[in-house]
């Protein structure tokens, strides 16, 4: 028998509340979600939670252009979002399945394997390092959250991109192998070249996962609201001086 998973679909939902919404749903439910929000309103930079501004953004521009800049409660690296980002966020119990041993590496073998029905028409779809891509262009980051019983893999997805916005981010020194000190714009595709329309991205994931649970829709407003102490915050830049 498979195992239920909520499914919450969002659209245009502030990231910074997302964020703290799944940080919740990990530690404060032992259900399994699947939370799809499509864009996102400002544009925000969401650093993981060892990044350093100073090293990854380029604060003086960043705070010049009163860009909010959020510290999650996972790892991974720095993204910048906005309307033309989708988001895929996955929270599992360890039972839901037993086989799947809970470490990073893992979990996104598993997830690997999840996203290639997704983009089942598309050959080259592969996993590089802690990105999703075709062939040797990035199409999405990943981050996870994992303790005893339970794990968390959020995925953002660049449907398009903005090469001004993508200035605020440097190449960070630990940039993953393939990326072979790409700029921005050459290292990144856009999945509107690959997709039909944005909601394609959801159905053909929910497609994929009802193989392997049975998918309850929810709403927003039925998702219990128990107050959790969260380590998402906002992250206040110290501009350099003139």
């Amino acid at each position: 028998m498979r195992p239920a998973m909520r499914v919450l679909r969002l659209q245009g939902f502030p990231i910074f509340r997302q964020l703290q919404l799944e940080e919740r749903l990990m530690h404060k439910t032992d259900e399994n979600w699947c939370i799809f929000n499509n864009g996102t309103s400002p544009p925000t930079i969401v650093m993981g939670v060892s990044g350093s501004p100073e090293e990854l953004l380029d604060v003086d521009a960043v705070s010049r252009d009163g860009i909010p800049v959020v510290r999650r409660f996972s790892g991974g690296g720095t993204v910048i979002v906005d309307e033309d980002t989708l988001f895929v966020t996955l929270i599992c119990s360890r039972k839901a399945i037993p086989s799947l041993e809970l470490f990073p590496r893992t979990i996104l073998k598993w997830t690997g394997e999840l996203y290639k029905n997704v983009f089942w028409d598309n050959p080259d779809f592969t996993v590089h390092e802690q990105d999703y891509a075709f062939g040797q262009t990035k199409i999405a980051g990943n981050a996870e959250s994992i303790s005893k019983d339970r794990w968390l893999h959020h995925t953002s997805f660049l449907w398009d991109y903005s090469p001004p916005r993508m200035a605020y981010l440097t190449i960070p020194r630990r940039a993953p192998a393939y990326r072979l000190g790409r700029s921005h714009g050459d290292f990144i595709c856009k999945l509107k070249d690959y997709l039909s329309y944005r909601e394609e991205l959801a159905e053909l994931l929910e497609d994929a996962l009802g193989r392997h649970f049975f998918l309850e829709r929810t709403r927003l407003e039925d998702v219990d609201e128990e107050e959790y102490k969260h380590r998402t915050q906002f992250v206040e830049l110290l501009r350099s001086p003139i």
